[in-house]
């Protein structure tokens, strides 16, 4: 199943030069870019872990395409993703987001049916991937 979180997610994989594309148009912008990582991609779990420091007053996007080579060298087989943040007063977010990495064989979520009080139902998404502890999801 292919994850679909963060812009272009419904697309192909991005190549090196797509990315290095989008990533200078986020410098362009005067945006803070930075690499995060994850074994668990459940769409709640925003918190992914970073690689490295966030890159600010960067002149272009060489210095994040040799991160995110050397992140692909160390947590290749996991979600990685390129975020951009706005520092602008009034903004103070992230105005980008979108995966550049996968893993080989994506796990997929299970649907989980909760019975509640009278005749509600509740629904729970659940990572196939945390089935195993963290660290061990995709070795």
């Amino acid at each position: 199943m292919r994850i679909t979180q963060g812009a272009f997610s419904f697309l192909p994989d991005l190549t090196d030069d797509q990315i290095r594309a989008q990533v200078q148009y986020c410098i362009d912008n005067g945006w803070a870019v930075s690499l995060e990582f994850t074994d668990d991609p459940h769409p709640r779990n925003t918190y992914w872990d970073m690689w490295g420091h966030p890159m600010f007053d960067n002149p272009d996007a060489a210095a994040l395409m040799f991160e995110l080579a050397e992140c692909r060298k160390v947590y290749g087989d996991r979600y990685i993703r390129v975020v951009a943040f706005d520092a602008t007063h009034g903004w103070e977010s992230v105005k980008l987001s979108f995966i550049v990495n996968r893993p080989p064989d994506e796990p997929g979520f299970q649907l989980e049916r909760h019975e509640r009080g009278g005749r509600m139902m509740g629904y729970t998404t659940r990572s196939y991937a945390s089935d195993r502890p963290a660290g061990q999801r995709y070795s």
